[in-house]
């Protein structure tokens, strides 16, 4: 059975862009693969967040993951910190990876280019990634397509430290799903939904559903009029078809035969998006209730992970000459 991995950062409300280009696809693999995922804490850190907030944010993660249908009895399901041989490989694949190469990373500019305090954390995140996916012999990593340049580089990483080291690490291979893979900003429609910019266009999965009607009636299409699906000439109209097409399990092509006017399209799909929010808000709300017994699942999932991560890191650390322990 085949191994898959991902994490998310717990840095605010989740939105509709995490559920639609990642969520979803993590719910269908735990039920026919060997799933690990993680809300990952310790990235979160290279944005100096309020303390008592991460923790909230964490949790409220941890929360939501189950409640969009991640079963801690199929998968394993964690908080990063909570195994520390996380950090220790991230050393190893900073000492790993290029300078050159972690330079390029899109994300590292574009965030570097919205801050005054810059950390080196930011800069070698990278490292960290490749050491959360590393760790459990991940054979597929299903992720959004903004995350591809970061699984690339991780199998490059890993692919030299097998070179000179021996065969330690199996490289992954990166899936990204077709349908809703990037959700874009309502109301920026060149600019995907972000948890972490604060926008009228995105939203949440918890919002409520008066709220999301309105964010859709609103949304910024074009002034031709014409309903079809063209990312590049008709970015808005083109967002709303495919948010449509992943809430209803149709293509956007199929999708857009449906309509001739703006404004069914916007009605149509702000209903199938409140359909599919309905049963998670329910779901969050009944765990957010009992927060004491998601903590429980935490730790039996973080002790399950740090049995797997333990045997990896002590097969990196062996073949690359550190004494045992």
């Amino acid at each position: 059975m085949a191994r898959v991995f991902s994490g998310i950062q717990p840095s605010g409300g989740m939105h509709l862009g995490n559920l639609l280009g990642a969520l979803r696809n993590w719910v269908a693999y735990q039920h026919d693969h060997d799933a690990v995922y993680c809300v990952v804490d310790l990235h979160a850190l290279t944005t100096a967040p309020d303390s008592a907030e991460l923790r909230q944010n964490t949790l409220a993660a941890a929360t939501m993951l189950m409640s969009v249908g991640i079963d801690p009895d199929r998968s394993t399901l964690f908080v990063q910190s909570a195994v520390g041989e996380h950090a220790e490989l991230a050393w190893m694949m900073e000492c790993t990876v290029g300078f050159g190469e972690l330079r390029r990373m899109t994300q590292f500019k574009d965030k570097s280019d919205r801050s005054e305090f810059v950390s080196a954390g930011l800069f070698t995140y990278p490292a960290l990634q490749a050491a959360d996916i590393l760790l459990y012999d991940t054979d597929l990593v299903p992720v959004g397509d903004d995350q591809r340049q970061h699984i690339e580089l991780c199998r490059d990483i890993a692919e030299r430290f097998n070179h000179r080291y021996g065969d330690t690490f199996v490289v992954p291979a990166h899936v990204i799903p077709t349908a809703g893979a990037r959700v874009m900003d309502l109301q920026n429609p060149n600019d995907k939904m972000s948890k972490s910019l604060e926008s009228a266009g995105t939203v949440g999965i918890l919002e409520d559903a008066a709220g999301v009607g309105r964010k859709f009636k609103r949304a910024v299409t074009d002034s031709d009029g014409e309903v079809r699906y063209d990312p590049e000439a008709k970015p808005g109209v083109s967002n709303l078809l495919g948010i449509l097409a992943a809430a209803t399990g149709r293509t956007p092509e199929s999708a857009a035969g449906d309509y001739t006017q703006y404004g069914p399209l916007k009605a149509d799909t702000a209903e199938a998006v409140n359909e599919l929010l309905h049963p998670i808000r329910t779901r969050y709300a009944e765990l957010s209730s009992d927060p004491a017994e998601v903590a429980r699942l935490l730790d039996a999932g973080a002790e399950k992970a740090r049995e797997v991560a333990a045997a990896t890191l002590e097969r990196a650390r062996s073949n690359a000459g550190l004494l045992p322990r």
